[in-house]
């Protein structure tokens, strides 16, 4: 399998450091998931690990990246607000957006925010007989995924992201998530 992504545009052959920002906005994310905040800066760092491998000539800049758990009102809003369409989903993610502006030497690079929607990964996970820990991390690899470029429009995109997914979940310990079931191939809901 190819491990060159698209953020080696970003890296070239540096050594990275990553800032990732897990943030709880719905209490219940606790509850539901106590170990959320480990298991998400972990799933996280290992995408951004495994896509920035290679070889590493010299300390390059860091990559801050945000992971906010939050409620379907809160998505349901930003999704309103920033895609046009009024209902919760269960990941959003957002680039970074500097317009173009040129970094100064040194300064991190903001690959963005990745949120989830707790009532919406819940259902998911409860209607596809998956853990909600589990259906979270998938999601959390999905919209890093996103960031660094990659998309599911076509047949041939989804399946190469699909790859990616399962080949970084199977680092967590997770499994596949488009994995068969009852002779169907599971339906994509990210």
């Amino acid at each position: 399998m190819n491990l060159e992504y698209p953020v080696y545009r970003i890296m070239g052959a540096m050594a990275v450091e990553f800032d990732i920002a897990v943030r709880i906005l719905d209490p219940a994310w606790r509850r539901t998931w106590p170990k959320a905040i480990d298991h998400v800066r972990r799933a996280a760092r290992t995408a951004l690990d495994v896509i920035a491998s290679g070889p590493t000539a010299e300390k390059g800049p860091a990559i801050e990246l945000a992971i906010v758990l939050a409620g379907d009102d809160e998505v349901r809003r930003l999704n309103r607000d920033y895609r046009g369409i009024d209902k919760s989903t269960n990941v959003l993610s957002f680039g970074d957006a500097s317009d173009g502006r040129r970094r100064a030497r040194g300064e991190p690079v903001i690959l963005g925010d990745v949120v989830l929607a707790r009532e919406t990964v819940a259902e998911e996970a409860a209607a596809q007989g998956k853990s909600i820990a589990d259906h979270s991390l998938h999601l959390v690899i999905h919209g890093i995924l996103h960031l660094l470029g990659h998309v599911h429009e076509s047949d041939r995109e989804a399946d190469a992201m699909e790859a990616l997914e399962i080949d970084l979940l199977a680092r967590l310990g997770v499994a596949n998530p488009y994995a068969v079931r009852a002779g169907r191939r599971a339906r994509r809901q990210v």
